[in-house]
Parts: structure tokens; sequence; C-alpha cells
């Protein structure tokens, strides 16, 4: 499991942005989380390959 920092995630539309800690930056859909997550917040999660490339899986509040 991977960890990082969630950058922005707007709940509306069910999409955000995970900065890991190597400070790459990482889809995540709605689909994707285990919590409910929000900006700022410390998350876990696994890398899967999607359409237009890798997006945060099983996110989960650290």
């Amino acid at each position: 499991m991977k960890t990082g920092t969630v950058k922005f995630f707007n709940a509306e539309k069910g999409f955000g942005f995970i900065k890991d800690d190597n400070g790459s930056e990482i889809f995540v859909h709605v689909t994707g989380l285990e919590d409910e997550i929000r900006e700022n917040d410390r998350v876990s999660f696994e890398e899967q390959h999607g359409k237009k490339g890798l997006n945060a899986t099983n996110v989960k509040l650290l």
C-alpha cells in the first residue's frame, strides 16, 4: 500500500487527486474509496492502471 495526501477532491463530481509521498499525483474516483475523504486527509491506497493512466483504489484514511 502506498500513502499520500488528498490534494483535491470534489464530492459532487466524485473525483480528485492524491499526491503520493514521492510527489506524484494520482487520479482518484469515488468508486475507489473505502472511506469518505476530504482535501488534506492522509490516506493509504493501491494503484491500478485505468484508461487514462494510474488510478488510486482501496483508498482508506490513515
